[in-house]
């Protein structure tokens, strides 16, 4: 007999449990969709950290190219000095303080990627020495030292801070850098393939100098007036003159060095300029580039002075009469050096030497030579490893990372 009502009952459970099953499947819905949408926000987001990223790397690649060029050159000798570059035109960048100077960035206008601000704010690519907590002394490099970072040698150690922003996304870098050093392999502050003759008062001291030795210092000598012993720092001693033949001196010349001021009848001469860096022919002549024809009327920078496309020929025949000049002097041929002339670097001439007059040098001078290598007058040649190395890491045109780490902004 049917039992009243129960058709009924089993009409509404079930009713209730479709409604369950549907609330269920509402759900997985609902997170289902939520999941992605966030996933989508998490990956928009992730890749917008990845580009604020990049375009803070690529602040940094201005700020090293800036330097490069010499349109940021701040001072060693003040640790507080500091560069900000703006995102705004030349004629609108803002005024800074003593110890800053401002530059407008060279990005194309109107395409200016945000690794910066057109204000003064703590986001401007910013470029300054790394020093110590109290900014007073600037951190250098110097891989011929130890330690290689250090206080007192070397070339200067740059820190940039670069913030770069896409969206809501900021990343900021601190990305520590150097000019590139580049060491020469010498062998005594005035190297030579033939005889040495020494004429009058010349000095050569191979005695390794400051690169901050200041101009015709030594010019009487280690210890006459204006005595260059102060400035004897370091850290490579060699012989004043290294000769493969004779090296004679008469009247009041001087050559100073370790282990002696003369090392004659020597062997082992370069084969060429790219000997004294140790580099290959073919990475030199790429790293020096094209020869020109005649001495420039700007002196600083890296040059091959040469009269055609043969190197090693000693073709060629030049003068210099005074000027300043630093970095490294090429010349494929015969090289006068006159009175009132001081550099600051390495020269390399492959034909004969003639050196006049109070001229100065502090760095090195390599002559591979024809015939007697001549230093007359009060000619003056200063042993600096530092002066060369820092000389050609200011025109070699490259740089390297010593340091890397992000922030937070």
């Amino acid at each position: 007999m049917p039992i009243p009502g129960r058709p009924r009952k089993e009409k509404g459970i079930a009713l209730v449990v479709a409604m369950l099953v549907l609330l269920v499947i509402t759900i997985i819905a609902i997170v289902l969709m939520t999941t992605v949408t966030v996933g989508r926000r998490s990956a928009g987001h992730g890749l917008r950290a990845t580009d604020a990223l990049n375009v803070a790397e690529a602040g940094v690649s201005e700020a090293v190219a800036l330097i490069r060029h010499g349109d940021i050159n701040l001072d060693p000798s003040n640790p507080r000095s500091v560069a900000q570059v703006f995102l705004t035109v030349p004629g609108s960048v803002p005024a800074l303080g003593t110890d800053s100077v401002g530059v407008a960035t060279k990005q194309p206008a109107g395409d200016w990627l945000s690794y910066s601000t057109p204000g003064r704010s703590p986001d401007a690519l910013t470029v300054e020495f790394r020093t110590d907590a109290s900014r007073s002394v600037v951190y250098r490099y110097n891989g011929l030292a130890t330690p290689s970072i250090n206080t007192t040698s070397g070339l200067p150690i740059y820190e940039i801070t670069a913030t770069g922003t896409t969206g809501s996304a900021r990343r900021r870098i601190v990305t520590e850098v150097i000019q590139k050093p580049f060491y020469a392999n010498a062998k005594g502050a005035l190297a030579a393939g033939h005889d040495i003759d020494f004429v009058g008062n010349a000095v050569v001291c191979g005695f390794d100098h400051s690169a901050d030795t200041p101009n015709d210092y030594g010019e009487n000598g280690r210890l006459g007036a204006n005595s260059c012993v102060p400035y004897e720092t370091g850290p490579t001693d060699l012989p004043g003159s290294w000769s493969t033949g004779s090296i004679s001196g008469g009247g009041a010349s001087v050559q100073d060095g370790d282990p002696s001021g003369r090392l004659a009848n020597q062997t082992g001469f370069y084969t060429g300029p790219w000997d004294a860096f140790n580099m290959s022919q073919a990475d030199f002549l790429s790293w020096i580039g094209s020869p020109i024809n005649g001495v420039p009327g700007n002196l600083n920078g890296i040059y091959y002075i040469d009269n055609n496309s043969t190197v090693g020929d000693q073709s060629t025949s030049v003068g210099i009469h005074g000027g300043d000049g630093e970095g490294l002097l090429y010349v494929d041929g015969d090289l006068t050096i006159n009175a009132q002339f001081h550099y600051r670097g390495l020269i390399y001439v492959e034909g004969d030497l003639k050196m006049n007059g109070q001229a100065w040098v502090l760095g090195g001078i390599i002559v591979k030579g024809r015939s007697t290598v001549k230093q007359n007058g009060g000619a003056t040649i200063l042993f600096s490893s530092e002066a060369i190395t820092r000389a050609l890491a200011k025109y070699g045109g490259q740089f390297v990372t010593l340091n890397w780490r992000e922030v937070q902004p």
